[in-house]
């Protein structure tokens, strides 16, 4: 990957909506090199896919928990069995195996404390948990989607 690929990823990351010839303004290639830089860069996985960004709030998703969970059971079998329980729940946006004190660690979105305490209960009743904290967000100071790209001079 090289300087012209990170910065078609940063344009894409700021808008990839654009058109191809407007990428390529941007980063000085004409459409037909941009478009197969694009593409390759698709076929080898580092453009995932391109999504609408969505304001949580003015959907009704106005909470964001932080769930910190810890299991006894470190089998293979409970991983497998939690991870396809907590994967299925469309509340949880981030889902991480962690390294430290907890044992994994979700990012939940869910309209008031009711909706939380309805995901918390189907949570709690579909696998053994040791310990279930959760953290409630009272404000959201930073948040993207875009990832700093290594190498990119327009950081």
């Amino acid at each position: 990957m090289d300087a012209t690929d990170r910065k078609i990823l940063a344009v894409l990351q700021e808008n990839a909506a654009l058109s191809v010839a407007e990428i390529g303004q941007r980063v000085g290639l004409s459409s037909t090199p941009c478009w197969k830089r694009i593409q390759r860069l698709e076929a080898d996985g580092v453009i995932v896919k391109r999504v609408a960004l969505i304001d949580q709030d003015r959907i009704g998703l106005g909470i964001s928990v932080f769930v910190s969970i810890e299991t006894g059971d470190h089998s293979q079998e409970w991983l497998d069995r939690f991870a396809k329980t907590v994967t299925a729940m469309p509340e949880v946006m981030e889902f991480y195996r962690m390294a430290g004190d907890v044992d994994y660690m979700l990012r939940v979105v869910v309209p008031d404390i009711a909706g939380y305490d309805a995901f918390y209960k189907r949570l709690i009743a579909a696998v053994p948990l040791k310990n279930v904290t959760s953290r409630f967000a009272m404000e959201k100071i930073k948040s993207t989607t875009a990832l700093p790209i290594p190498g990119n001079s327009n950081q």
